[in-house]
């Protein structure tokens, strides 16, 4: 039976929500993140599990048939990024970024450069036990990868859980500032490893273009965020200037994948950023930008459930099957794991923060998923490193479907132990209580 090819697509999308659906429920009642539960669905319905069965029944639509098949919903998981990154930008309001701005981007530095090093060193021990294994390009490539952290996950977790307190207050700018830091750090590391593979040093991509990608698109998004400011007050219906909202964050996007190449430079944009930059310049001009987020999060929200079922369904089960690829895997996530946590814990101490944050914070950065990836695939096409760019790509995947799948269940557990996420119960009752101080 094969379904035309505009059913099979619908059928697909509709079987994706309905799983993630089904298994929030289920991890729900073992107490992890709804996060989780998809990322599991996406396994479920992905290409090693039902999306095989219906390509074997020949029944298109049936879950994920191929790799390919998910490749082709990539402009769901552009667009829900640009909406979790608008999200991540109201939380940068100005008087907050007063009290924690100068602690926030100490903390996002140290941290993301502490991984680095970490895993660096690591690996490159590891080359220097087996040569012929790991090359030394590889080892300086994944020390850069190890910089991202996963900002949907993160996000997802505090939404979910209504986090609040110091912790929750630091991650979300840390996390946000953490994929600038990280173009930067992969830009420099690739160019470094481009040079060892074929001897030629190229400063032009390996200092100016990651710069100038971090510049121009902190100012689009900055110019974009005015546009919105201005345009927005022609509107008073929340609903319409929830469309408006939309727009430009599909427009933010759009924006994004445009890359002018003069010369050897080349002028690109992070969507990351530059749809970052546009809730920044929003959530601090628009006086009713509360209303339209909580309008917004709620449009947004099966979006991103098929955001993260797609995601889970994109993680390659295959990379199980080599040895070498778990072996290097595992050091990876641990060493990373290590860098991340001591490197807020030294920075959030040198700059006297909170003790929960010191404490906790370094936990919630584990999780990787989008920008790692992101940052694998341009080892692939740019091909310079040829079978190291593979290796590299593999790794990231490893790595990925383990800290998609614990990483969430640990920021949790974090947030839960700084008291910042209060058992329903208790919040139920603490909001009748401020009812009651109320009236």
């Amino acid at each position: 039976m094969l379904l035309h090819s505009w059913d099979a697509t619908l059928v697909c999308l509709a079987i994706a929500l309905i799983a993630g659906l089904v298994l929030s429920r289920i991890v729900k009642l073992i107490k992890l993140p709804a996060v989780t539960g998809y990322l599991i669905a996406g396994v479920l319905v992905g290409p090693y599990c039902l999306g095989a069965l219906g390509s074997l029944a020949g029944v298109n639509g049936l879950g994920f048939v191929s790799s390919d098949a998910v490749s082709s919903f990539s402009i769901i998981c552009e667009v829900a990024l640009g909406f979790i990154a608008f999200s991540i930008g109201t939380e940068f309001r100005l008087e907050e970024i007063k009290h924690i701005g100068k602690k926030a981007v100490v903390i996002a530095i140290v941290q993301a450069l502490m991984a680095t090093l970490f895993v660096d060193v690591a690996l490159i021990l590891m080359h220097l036990a087996m040569p012929d294994k790991l090359p030394i390009a590889a080892a300086i490539v994944l020390g850069a990868v190890a910089t991202a952290t996963a900002p949907a996950a993160t996000l997802m977790v505090v939404r979910q859980y209504k986090a609040r307190g110091p912790v929750t207050d630091m991650l979300l700018p840390v996390v946000a500032l953490d994929d600038a830091i990280g173009l930067v750090v992969f830009s420099i590391s690739f160019g470094i490893a481009k040079t060892i593979s074929s001897g030629d040093l190229d400063v032009i991509s390996v200092i100016l273009n990651p710069l100038l990608e971090v510049i121009i698109s902190v100012g689009v998004g900055s110019l974009l965020g005015y546009l919105f400011n201005l345009i927005e007050k022609c509107f008073k219906s929340n609903s319409k200037r929830l469309a408006l909202a939309i727009t430009f964050v599909l427009f933010a996007v759009a924006v994004s994948s445009v890359e002018i190449e003069i010369g050897k430079v080349t002028i690109g944009f992070s969507s990351l950023l530059v749809c970052m930059m546009l809730g920044t310049l929003f959530c601090n001009c628009c006086k009713e930008y509360e209303e339209i987020m909580e309008k917004t999060d709620k449009w947004t929200s099966p979006l991103l459930i098929l955001f993260f079922v797609i995601s889970g369904a994109e993680l390659e089960l295959s990379v199980f099957t080599d040895w070498m690829i778990v072996l290097v895997g595992i050091v990876y996530v641990i060493i990373r794991a290590a860098g991340k946590y001591v490197g807020a814990n030294v920075s959030a101490g040198l700059m006297k923060c909170d003790p929960m944050i010191k404490k906790y914070l370094g936990i919630t950065l584990f999780p990787q998923a989008g920008v790692a990836l992101g940052m694998s695939l341009t080892v692939i096409a740019d091909g310079t490193l040829g079978a190291s760019g593979e290796l590299v790509r593999n790794i990231t995947l490893f790595a990925v479907l383990i800290y998609e799948l614990v990483g969430p269940l640990l920021t949790k557990m974090s947030l839960t132990k700084a008291g910042e996420i209060v058992p329903k119960d208790v919040y139920a009752a603490q909001q009748a209580s401020a009812d009651d101080d109320d009236e």
